[in-house]
């Protein structure tokens, strides 16, 4: 049996990630403490670099190699493109703040370019083996980002969590993909697919796919898999805490998407209504759970926990349309995300968290231009037109609908009017509250390019909910329509 080259081109934005990320690991080794800029600058080159190859590759027409393990198809250059986008973005955000507290080290950025390579690993998965080695390349790197703050006891605990919890959440997926395999006797999600519509009730299948849906259901952050989320949130620094809110999102919806639109469909029946209670759940509890938070990141936990609710909602549809609109609330999280931990970044300086509601306290009297990128974010999470969150939840809403869940869709508007007060209630800080400790006014001065950031992250939720049909318009042609 002659062994056959793979066609390495489709894996070539990978390839390029992992060879740059290893010549920086390098590099880094000689560069002295005081020039980490090189560092900084060199990652956010390579992720640029990732980007242009990206793009010049991108192609309508699915290529698949490595012996049926990968594939590249207009799905993973989408999100490829948008994680690099919003990676590079949380770099940026992360830069002043790691050095006021005497971390900024070039583990944080070459640790953030392997998790990107997993990231990316996971949305162009066509196996079951690259899916989860894509996902432990990603979680690994996740684990020691939250603990890089050595002499802090709560992001050593946090860290721990996280790993403990992410262990076994990791084993159940396993668990249930080595089931998945001794059914269908193959790891190519093309297989598995053909297996299940000729027999989709085999009971090894049924019980496969609930230790899968369980395993997904924890890198999504979806309740009852949720207990890591305010706990890594809260502890870990503000800096890592962004970066695991936003891109590692895209990358969980593309491997719940391959594992049930690619390889599950047939068995649709059975994981709708197992979706539905993890979505329902999660609206729930997080709604009502972040009215009663103080600490704004802890908040923002479990605000992410009710997001991922709706996102379930697209998905359970199992249509196309359902896909594409879940895919373009993830996206948009993903830039509301950035925004909002963005912001607390900001107005953080070395001596002084800004972590708490109540630090936002005044702020309109203080900086009103950053009291105003705040409302836009705020407004845009909660939901309210025409900022980007509003269409966000209205494609997902009108596919839930016209695929006959009426009684879904109610309780999805109605746990995301109640979500509407803890958003309200920061604005209500900042514009009608007085300051009452003079530490929570934002004196300190923010450097040119974090202000220009935050100012562009705020337009573009903007300029997304005024215009959402170009986005809109690039999900449906992911999914053909």
């Amino acid at each position: 049996m002659s062994f056959q080259m793979p066609d390495f081109s489709p894996a070539v934005p990978e390839i390029v990630l992992l060879t740059l990320a290893c010549v920086l690991l390098v590099t880094d080794l000689f560069i002295r403490k005081e020039d980490k800029d090189l560092t900084y600058y060199g990652a956010q080159a390579v992720l640029f670099i990732v980007l242009v190859f990206v793009w010049m590759g991108a192609s309508s027409t699915p290529e698949i190699t490595f012996n049926g393990l990968f594939i590249r198809d207009s799905l993973s250059d989408l999100l490829n493109g948008v994680i690099c986008i919003v990676s590079m973005g949380a770099f940026l955000y992360s830069r002043s703040y790691l050095k006021d507290r005497q971390c900024f080290q070039g583990e944080f950025y070459l640790l953030g370019l392997l998790a990107v390579l997993g990231m990316m690993v996971m949305v162009s998965a066509y196996s079951l083996l690259t899916l989860y080695m894509g996902l432990e390349i990603m979680s690994l790197s996740l684990y020691v980002m939250v603990a890089l703050r050595r002499d802090s006891k709560v992001a050593s605990e946090a860290a721990m969590k996280y790993f403990v919890l992410g262990a076994i959440a990791s084993g159940l997926l396993l668990y249930g993909m080595s089931m998945l395999y001794g059914v269908s006797g193959s790891l190519n999600l093309s297989d598995i697919r053909t297996v299940v519509e000729s027999n989709p009730n085999q009971p090894l299948l049924l019980l496969g796919l609930v230790f899968v849906l369980a395993g997904l259901a924890f890198k999504m952050g979806a309740v009852p898999f949720h207990m890591w989320v305010p706990d890594v949130y809260a502890g870990a620094p503000t800096a890592v805490t962004l970066f695991i809110s936003t891109a590692p999102k895209i990358a969980a919806f593309a491997m719940m998407v391959r594992l049930l639109a690619d390889g599950l469909a047939g068995m649709a029946e059975h994981w709708q209504p197992l979706l539905m209670s993890l979505s329902v759940l999660s609206l729930v509890v997080g709604n009502i759970v972040a009215i009663a938070q103080t600490n704004l990141k802890r908040m923002l936990a479990y605000s992410g926990i009710s997001h991922a609710g709706f996102l379930l909602l697209g998905l359970l549809t199992a249509s196309n349309t359902g896909y594409a609109s879940s895919m373009f609330y993830v996206i948009s999280y993903a830039v509301m995300g950035l925004a909002a931990f963005g912001m607390i970044l900001l107005l953080s300086r070395r001596g002084f968290e800004s972590e708490e509601i109540s630090d936002f306290k005044g702020l309109n009297e203080k900086s009103p231009w950053f009291a105003f990128m705040m409302l836009i974010v705020m407004f845009s999470m909660a939901g309210v037109p025409p900022s980007i969150g509003f269409f966000a939840k209205f494609s997902v809403l009108q596919e839930v609908v016209s695929n006959g869940f009426v009684g879904l869709a109610i309780v999805a508007v109605i746990f995301s009017v109640i979500g509407a007060f803890y958003y309200l209630r920061v604005i209500k800080m900042m514009y009608f509250d007085v300051v009452e400790n003079e530490k929570s006014s934002p004196v300190a001065p923010v450097q040119m390019d974090v202000q220009l950031l935050m100012t562009g992250n705020a337009v573009l939720i903007l300029l997304m909910g005024v215009f959402p049909d170009s986005l809109l318009n690039a999900c449906s042609r992911v999914w053909g329509i």
